[in-house]
């Protein structure tokens, strides 16, 4: 051992006291308003249904459905791979995993619908809708065949709707509540909203059911879409978005991005609204940004250019729908919307593409982090989080395999949990 250097302070103990002191304030503020990501899975998607139309069958319907537009417009994996451009090594891993995800979880969060996919309806109807609403969802669960995350999206909080909206999402929870209870999976959207007093209407509301069941505070959360510009940028210059995510007081799950509300509202013609549009990216990025450390995910919109026609027309659509879906992954966005059993085949390809070309290479940079083997890239602590959650991700949606990670990454599932959910000034764990 060599010899030890002589070590010299000049401040009092008292000093550091002080300061901690000071700062007690803002430590208890970092932890409530930035808890970090809860770790739970994130859909890659939400479907959304009419009310009028949710049924049993409706999630092995889209399943089937896709499938078969498989079959009918790329039947093998050379066809699909073609159209998308896919690498040769790639195209049939993706399209067996493709097929294998359509037959065996072909949704991964289902919105049943009763804002503007719902159209005009008597209460009478919304009454009956939401109501059986309630029971296919619960009997999902209890049989198995629900999808990982299933909700509705109710009517928003503006006046000429809001008792409707309330009415709509008593009558549906408490259907759950008398078929045995809430299920894990539940999620609930508020749509439009433009003001941080709606969302705290919301939690009002919330709170005073979990009241009248017997339910634990907070045990119901939910999403907010952000279709109006005021959401963005408030009358007073300030990020609206922010602080709807400080009132929903810790229930916001999601922030949705509604591609063609959110458009139409700030004047983009029809032809040119797209979640690839300037104003969309703008959007998303203060989103994003909003939500980074709160625990709220980021979900991007969808298209309305729907895969169906001849095959020329849907592999144009198929083409068009896997690009923007690739777009969003790159850009952090891991949740979309899809409004068609045909672009389900492509959200999985965009996906299951995404993870499998990175794999490789995420899996030994952060086998290098974890051995202390160095490499060609100096990854600090921060990225080595961000690799791991990038595994689990693949992980989560069917992409990759748990053997073969591990395999990579001498990391077990555990391990790679222990690396992606360090804090904020957190030291990094042995991960083994």
């Amino acid at each position: 051992m060599g010899q030890q250097e002589k070590v010299s302070t000049s401040l009092a103990g008292a000093v550091s006291e002080g300061i901690s002191a000071s700062l007690a304030p803002i430590d208890a503020e970092l932890e409530r308003r930035y808890p970090g990501d809860p770790g739970t899975r994130q859909p890659v998607h939400t479907v959304y249904v009419p009310g009028e139309a949710f049924a049993a069958h409706t999630i092995r319907d889209w399943g089937d459905r896709a499938l078969a537009a498989l079959d009918e417009h790329a039947p093998d994996a050379a066809s699909f791979a073609a159209v998308l451009g896919l690498a040769d090594e790639l195209a049939e891993p993706v399209y067996a995993r493709v097929r294998a995800k359509l037959e065996r979880e072909p949704v991964e969060d289902l919105r049943v619908d009763f804002e503007d996919g719902y159209g005009g309806r008597t209460d009478a109807d919304e009454d009956t809708h939401a109501a059986r609403a309630a029971r296919l969802i619960a009997e999902a669960y209890a049989g198995g065949t629900a999808a990982p995350y299933m909700g509705i999206r109710m009517k928003c909080m503006e006046a000429a709707v809001r008792d409707r909206g309330i009415r709509t999402l008593d009558i549906f929870l408490s259907g759950l509540m008398e078929a045995g209870g809430l299920p894990d999976g539940l999620v609930l959207t508020l749509p439009k909203v433009t003001y941080p007093e709606q969302v705290t209407a919301m939690v009002r509301l919330l709170e005073e059911f979990e009241k009248a069941r017997g339910l634990a505070p907070g045990r119901i959360g939910f999403e907010i879409q952000i279709e109006t510009s005021q959401s963005i940028l408030g009358a007073d210059g300030t990020a609206a978005v922010a602080r709807m995510i400080d009132a929903a007081e810790g229930r916001a799950t999601g922030l949705h991005y509604g591609t063609f509300d959110y458009s139409a509202c700030l004047g983009v013609s029809a032809a040119y609204q797209a979640s690839d549009h300037p104003a969309a990216d703008h959007a998303k990025a203060v989103m994003q940004v909003a939500a980074a450390g709160t625990g709220v995910r980021v979900s991007d919109g969808s298209t309305n250019v729907l895969p169906v026609g001849p095959t020329a027309k849907v592999h144009d659509a198929w083409r068009l729908h896997y690009g923007l879906t690739r777009r969003a992954l790159a850009r952090a966005y891991y949740q979309g919307w899809d409004m068609h059993p045909g672009h389900i085949p492509t959200r999985y390809a965009a996906v299951f593409a995404f993870y499998r070309e990175g794999f490789a290479q995420a899996a030994a940079r952060l086998a290098a982090y974890a051995n202390h083997t160095g490499g060609d890239i100096a990854d600090e602590p921060a990225t080595a989080k961000a690799l791991a959650g990038y595994l689990l991700r693949g992980l989560d949606c069917g992409a990759l395999d748990t053997a073969e990670v591990t395999r990579l990454t001498g990391l077990t599932l555990a391990g790679l949990q222990v690396y992606a959910g360090p804090r904020r000034g957190d030291l990094t764990p042995s991960a083994k």
